[in-house]
């Protein structure tokens, strides 16, 4: 038995003292049952008394109690049965006449309802009448009634438990309860603490085991795990299951810092891209400014400021992404005219793709239901696939913008020419972490289509892709139509 398990000897405790408590009451319930077991075989058994007494002697003549009479027969029944009293009573109830020992009669009269149930049952029942020797109590009686020339007249009503059987009682009584309580309450009582503890023991020795897997899983053990199919089924598969979760979310966990490494890389490495340019061509400047021409000169500012504006867009784009990911965004839905919108980010781009000699089309109908969603969020969002789309794209190819209606929304969908995604590669584009580029080179920290997820995420949208190798990628995403109660 473990001794140092304190669970089990909380139990025990609870136990032991709960079957105290039980032995108790068993005791009262005994002594309860066993009283009034002694008053019913005493009634069945000396019902009769009060009718013999009426019998052998009448009681009552001519209206007057015959007291001589009564009393001899009175003192005769006491002293073959000395636990009872002998009462007369007359049609109201009041006492005439009595034959008592000891103590004063306290009653003036006694209740006749019980008297009267008593005649009238048919002895089997279990009746108190009230005791003329104290206003509280109540006692098995036997009662017959008194008739003179047929006419009732009184009653005879014997208390079959006098105030000295009480007494006698109650001394044995207590003798009686100190024998029950040492050769049975106990044995029964240590009986079942024995059973007990065994049935405790093995009960808390499952969960020993199971606070033993529960602490080294603490302590670092994650492969620990709780092997019970008895009564803790529940709690073990419980423990499993919660111990799986908290192991795939570690290794999550771990992934993501791993990944978080990779974007920091990969950051460096574009953030170092455009500063090593623009320190280059200044360092260039600056010590050959006399030395070169004109044109020379422009043409190294240019590209400074070029490497400026891309370095300002990454560090944009990570603003940007850092705020939506830290929920520091709220859409501001209003209803607006997405062809409105495509519109003049369609006219903004053209000159952008005409340089790259990208054909750039937008293809909507001509009404198009409203739209409820944040205006200068959802422009960002076709921006940065308009973006992504003109950068793989090569020359002489083509980038289309598709508006369209159906009964769950207006869709959104830009069609490009590119090399395509590969399908492994799919659905990493959009995590955070992840950059994928068809042709190896590096043209951006991947956030774009990161920032367009979560863009989206916040309108309950989401952001799909369909590609094949070198059949380019079509990107698709849906927005509400404006309801008038919205």
């Amino acid at each position: 038995m473990n001794i140092k398990n304190p669970l089990y000897w909380k139990i025990s405790v609870t136990l032991l003292a709960l079957l105290v408590l039980l032995g108790v009451g068993y005791i009262f319930i005994t002594s309860y049952t066993s009283q009034r077991y002694f008053q019913e075989v005493n009634q069945r058994l000396y019902s009769d008394l009060a009718e013999h007494l009426v019998e052998e002697t009448l009681p009552i003549k001519n209206g007057e109690v015959d007291t001589a009479a009564t009393h001899d027969i009175m003192h005769s029944m006491m002293v073959i049965n000395p636990s009872v009293e002998v009462y007369l009573l007359d049609t109201d109830g009041y006492i005439t006449d009595y034959v008592v020992p000891f103590s004063k009669v306290k009653r003036a009269s006694v209740a006749l309802q019980p008297v009267r149930d008593f005649l009238t049952s048919e002895r089997e029942k279990y009746i108190l009448g009230d005791d003329p020797k104290d206003e509280k109590k109540q006692k098995v009686f036997s009662a017959a009634p008194i008739t003179e020339n047929d006419q009732l007249v009184g009653y005879a009503y014997v208390i079959l438990a006098s105030e000295e059987q009480d007494r006698v009682s109650e001394t044995l009584f207590g003798s009686y309860m100190l024998t029950l309580g040492t050769n049975f309450f106990f044995v029964t009582l240590v009986g079942a603490l024995i059973i007990g503890l065994i049935a405790l023991y093995f009960l808390t020795k499952n969960l020993s085991r199971i606070i033993e897997t529960v602490k080294r899983f603490k302590e670092g053990d994650y492969e620990a795990r709780i092997d019970s199919k008895g009564d803790f089924n529940v709690l073990s598969e419980t423990f499993n299951a919660m111990a799986d979760q908290i192991v795939t979310n570690i290794e999550k966990i771990k992934s993501v810092d791993q990944l978080r490494q990779e974007l920091i890389a990969n950051v460096s490495h574009d953030l170092r891209t455009p500063l090593s340019i623009m320190q280059g061509y200044i360092e260039t400047l600056m010590i050959k400014k006399d030395q070169l021409k004109a044109a020379d000169q422009d043409k190294y500012l240019n590209i400074v400021m070029s490497s400026s504006e891309k370095l300002a867009h990454l560090v944009s784009q990570l603003f940007e992404y850092s705020k939506l990911e830290a929920n520091q965004i709220e859409p501001q839905k209003e209803p607006f005219h997405l062809t409105d919108l495509a519109q003049d980010i369609h006219a903004k781009y053209q000159i952008l793709a005409a340089q790259k000699n990208i054909k750039l089309q937008l293809h909507t109908e001509k009404e198009l239901p409203i739209v409820f969603a944040d205006l200068a969020l959802v422009e960002r969002a076709i921006q940065n696939l308009i973006d992504n789309a003109l950068k793989f794209t090569p020359e002489n190819g083509r980038v289309d913008i598709y508006l369209d209606a159906d009964n769950n929304g207006v869709e959104v969908k830009i069609c490009d020419s590119g090399p395509g995604i590969p399908k492994e590669q799919q659905p990493l584009i959009f995590e955070r972490y992840r950059k994928t580029e068809p042709s190896g080179n590096s043209k951006g920290a991947g956030l774009g289509l990161a920032i367009v997820k979560k863009i989206l995420e916040i309108h309950n949208a989401t952001i799909q892709v369909s590609s094949l190798p070198n059949q380019g990628a079509t990107f698709w995403f849906r927005l509400p139509v404006y309801q008038m109660n919205t």
